[in-house]
């Protein structure tokens, strides 16, 4: 596979941040807890139809003592757009009971604590780590899956072995804002089925345009 060197990849990062210099998530939330039930929530699905389901489900319970005393039937009736209706009700009631039995109602701040919670996995947990707790974790989901060894910054096929090739050639400086530039990325310029390669502002340094002269 061919791979970007390490001073195309610190270019990239240059260029996205000059264009962004402090990239946000796109999820609504107003605390850990809301971050870590909307990132739950939008597995297989947009992060704007999670944002239109939190607006009433954060209404109802915005902290995991309110949420541990609904019903499963009421927030399944609220989130029912994002989909996989019943495990996702089911994980955000029991996540919430379990941060109030084992956390004292906080969010933890290490990888590990945060797998134990029912419907976390690692790149939840990655994410959470990275936007609440600063810390330098890569999440990898399909749009970095898909585009980053493309582009030529990692090698790879699963989030596993794409999150680790990412975590050993981006530069640290740049690891706290880079799975967000390459996330917007992936949403609004390398997109799936029609790429918009004549605005992509890293076109000159991605390894498939060169190869192949397109997206």
């Amino acid at each position: 596979m061919e791979l970007l060197s390490r001073a195309q990849v610190s270019e990239v990062f240059e260029r996205f941040k000059a264009q962004n210099p402090n990239p946000k998530p796109e999820l609504n939330y107003n605390s850990p807890y809301t971050l870590l039930v909307a990132v739950m929530l939008s597995a297989q699905t947009t992060d704007k139809r999670v944002n239109q389901v939190t607006k009433d489900l954060f209404a109802l319970a915005d902290k995991p003592e309110k949420m541990s005393l609904q019903s499963q039937e009421k927030i399944a009736e609220i989130i029912r757009p994002v989909g996989l209706t019943k495990a996702k009700s089911k994980n955000v009631l029991e996540l919430s009971k379990k941060l109030c039995s084992d956390f004292e109602g906080k969010v933890p701040d290490s990888r590990e604590k945060l797998m134990t919670l029912p419907g976390v996995g690692r790149k939840t947990a990655n994410v959470v780590l990275n936007v609440v707790f600063n810390q330098p974790t890569m999440p990898v989901d399909t749009h970095l899956l898909r585009i980053c060894p493309k582009i030529g910054l990692a090698e790879g096929n699963t989030p596993e072995t794409v999150e680790a090739s990412l975590l050993q050639r981006i530069p640290e400086k740049y690891m706290l804002h880079a799975h967000h530039w390459l996330i917007l990325h992936g949403r609004y310029v390398c997109k799936a089925k029609k790429p918009d390669c004549e605005n992509c502002i890293i076109k000159d340094l991605c390894i498939f345009w060169r190869n192949y002269g397109r997206g």
